[in-house]
């Protein structure tokens, strides 16, 4: 059982006390794990939440030294003198992911209470401001749920940021999304023979009744199921069509695919972790707060950072057609699209497993964030006033 004073983590922990949460209830004792990159006083500041499931190791495949995010260093000479560009990147955690506030981390007789995207991103502010100091941020993205955290920062805290990169995510989860994850949820819980109470909910627990612990059994047959839903929807037809859990990942046949690849990634996971972030995933909805109140198109209308949106071609849980209205809705010159050309589906995103996808991404992000083109360079340079 993971626990906050782990003393062999690799990550640090903000402790925010009893949590007020956007349904009403309270999360006792609430802590966010994250960790940093880069330095504080010499880095532009760049938030890079987790996605579904994932730890803070799941995130460092898109950060290194030659990459578009970069902690270190880099000096480029320009007008006869040199500036340096480098980030303070900050990996925070979703609660439930097993190192922030989780049903693995946070034992309790009563269900863990619903967590949303505005309380994450109201934790991770926090962190920011009053723990770390950071006044304002370069930018926010991130892949999956980082992207629906990427679109909460954005609308929550307008004028905190400059930059927004969602990839592979949603400003506001589907109902087509929504059916899916219905679909993984219900295999979950079919192990504990216990029915899910709907889209948005945990699974059905009468009133009173305690949270009854998961057999070996249970964990095992449910995450197993769990995976091999999953499987359908993570990676693309003309990824299967094309046999690359055969060429890439050296399975001998599907079915080998489907135990050493998906079963193996379920069964690593908590069940009740997956289902505490799958029900903030369910949610998302970065309009669903106030001054939106549920007026999507007066959410994006909000944003005032520059956005690139990158949608996977091939994504079956966030199409680019999601992503098209997304634009549509901002304010002129606020946001572009542009969709990996890939067949990994939602993978193409992350985490780092097509090399293709990766130059992909990497390439976008450098000439974003600007780190490389000439008319980049001149606009940092007039942003510092240095003449």
């Amino acid at each position: 059982m993971a626990s906050a004073d782990d003393s062999n983590k690799d990550y640090e922990t903000f402790y925010l006390g009893d949590w007020d949460l956007q349904c009403g209830e309270v999360l006792r004792g609430a802590y966010i794990a994250y960790k940093t990159f880069g330095d504080k006083d010499k880095g532009e500041a760049l938030v890079y939440p987790t996605w579904y499931s994932g730890t803070i190791s799941d995130n460092v495949w898109l950060i290194g030294e030659g990459r578009a995010l970069d902690p270190k260093k880099v000096q480029y000479f320009v007008f006869f003198m040199y500036i340096v560009i480098a980030y303070f990147i900050i990996i925070p955690c979703l609660f439930g992911n097993g190192q922030s506030s989780s049903p693995s981390n946070h034992p309790s007789a009563k269900p863990f209470p619903k967590v949303s995207f505005y309380d994450n991103v109201r934790a991770q502010y926090e962190l920011v401001t009053k723990h770390l100091g950071i006044k304002h941020l370069r930018g926010v993205l991130g892949w999956s749920m980082g992207a629906g955290q990427t679109y909460q920062w954005v609308t929550q805290y307008p004028e905190f940021m400059d930059l927004g990169v969602p990839f592979c995510g949603s400003a506001k989860t589907s109902l087509h999304n929504q059916v899916f994850l219905e679909g993984v949820k219900s295999a979950l819980l079919a192990a504990k023979r216990i029915p899910s109470a709907g889209s948005g909910e945990g699974a059905v627990v009468a009133k009173g009744e305690e949270v009854r612990t998961w057999s070996d059994e249970e964990r095992d047959v449910g995450l197993k199921a769990f995976g091999r839903g999953y499987a359908g929807w993570g990676l693309s037809q003309a990824f299967y069509r094309e046999r690359l859990h055969e060429k890439h990942y050296g399975f001998p046949d599907l079915e080998a695919f489907m135990k050493g690849f998906w079963e193996a990634w379920a069964c690593s996971k908590d069940p009740e972790n997956l289902l505490v972030m799958l029900q903030t995933w369910q949610s998302g909805d970065c309009s669903n707060q106030e001054p939106y109140n549920g007026n999507f198109e007066k959410a994006m209308q909000s944003i005032k950072a520059k956005m690139l949106v990158l949608p996977s071609k091939t994504d079956l849980y966030f199409p680019p057609e999601d992503s098209e209205y997304e634009v549509a809705n901002m304010k002129q010159g606020i946001g572009k699209m542009e969709a990996f050309p890939s067949i990994w589906g939602h993978w193409a995103g992350g985490p780092g497993d097509s090399k293709e996808d990766l130059k992909w991404l990497d390439d976008h992000l450098r000439e974003f964030l600007g780190t490389t083109a000439p008319d980049s360079l001149e606009q940092r340079l007039q942003e510092a006033k240095i003449e």
